[in-house]
């Protein structure tokens, strides 16, 4: 059985916050790159860790920001 890195929805907010200190939290303003906002950057994250075997696959499809 695989351990994930991150077990709850907390804990990938948190690992997102902390990797992207720059991004807004405001779920309306765009991204500090110009491209896309928030949110996008946020699945676009999900979607890197739950390849990666971080988080398991129900955690990645329930996770929100």
């Amino acid at each position: 059985m695989t351990k994930h890195l991150y077990t709850t929805q907390a804990q990938v907010r948190s690992a997102f916050w902390e990797a992207h200190p720059n991004f807004s939290r405001a779920k309306h303003e765009r991204a500090p790159n110009g491209h896309g906002d928030t949110r996008c950057a946020f699945v676009d994250f999900v979607d890197m860790i739950a390849r990666n075997g971080e988080i398991s696959e129900a955690l990645a499809q329930r996770v929100t920001l």
